[in-house]
C-alpha cells in the first residue's frame, strides 16, 4: 500500500510546556480534564532508546498509545492510518519530538506507529497506555501487531 502524507484521523498531537526556573524543570505529561476518557492511562512506563535506534513498527487492536516526548534526545515518529473506516486511511505523519519540541502523542488503536532516536545520546520515552500490558496479572496475549521484521511491509522508516 502507497500512503500519502497528511493529518491523521484521531491522533492527538499536544505541545508540552516546559517550565524551567533554577531548581531544574518540570512538564505536565498529561491531564484528565484534557484528554477523552477513551484514552485514560491504566498504567505508565518508560523506555530508553540508544541514538540512532528505531522502535516498532507495530500497531495495537484496542490499546491507544500515550508517548510522552520530553528528553532526553529527540525522537523522530512515523505513523500510517492502516484503519479502513478512517477518514484518512491511507496517511502518514512524520515528525520530530522530544527536547528541543517537547510533545505527547496519543495513538489510537490501528494506527501503526513507529519512532528512532534521531539524537545524539540515550533517549527517554514515557508511555501511558489505556490497557494493561499482557492484561491483568500479565495473563492474557499481548495486543501488537509487529511489522519491523517483514522487508516487503509498507510501513518503512526513512
Amino acid at each position: 500500500m502507497n500512503f500519502k502524507n497528511g493529518v491523521i484521523h484521531d491522533v492527538i498531537i499536544r505541545d508540552s510546556m516546559k517550565y524551567q526556573d533554577k531548581r531544574g524543570w518540570l512538564v505536565e505529561l498529561f491531564r484528565s480534564d484534557e484528554i477523552a476518557e477513551e484514552f485514560l492511562p491504566t498504567m505508565s512506563y518508560i523506555s530508553q532508546t540508544e541514538p540512532g535506534v528505531a522502535r516498532g513498527p507495530h500497531e495495537h487492536k484496542d490499546q491507544a498509545d500515550f508517548f510522552c516526548f520530553v528528553g532526553p534526545s529527540m525522537f523522530r515518529l512515523y505513523l500510517w492510518d492502516a484503519r479502513r473506516q478512517s477518514p484518512t486511511f491511507g496517511h502518514r505523519m512524520v515528525f520530530d519530538a522530544g527536547e528541543q519540541k517537547p510533545q505527547s502523542v496519543i495513538v489510537p488503536a490501528g494506527v501503526v506507529h513507529a519512532y528512532r532516536n534521531v539524537g545524539s545520546v540515550q533517549g527517554w520515552v514515557i508511555n501511558l497506555p489505556n490497557r494493561l500490558y499482557a492484561g491483568k496479572g500479565h495473563k492474557e496475549v499481548v495486543d501488537e501487531i509487529r511489522h519491523e521484521s517483514d522487508l516487503n511491509s509498507s510501513f518503512q522508516l526513512d
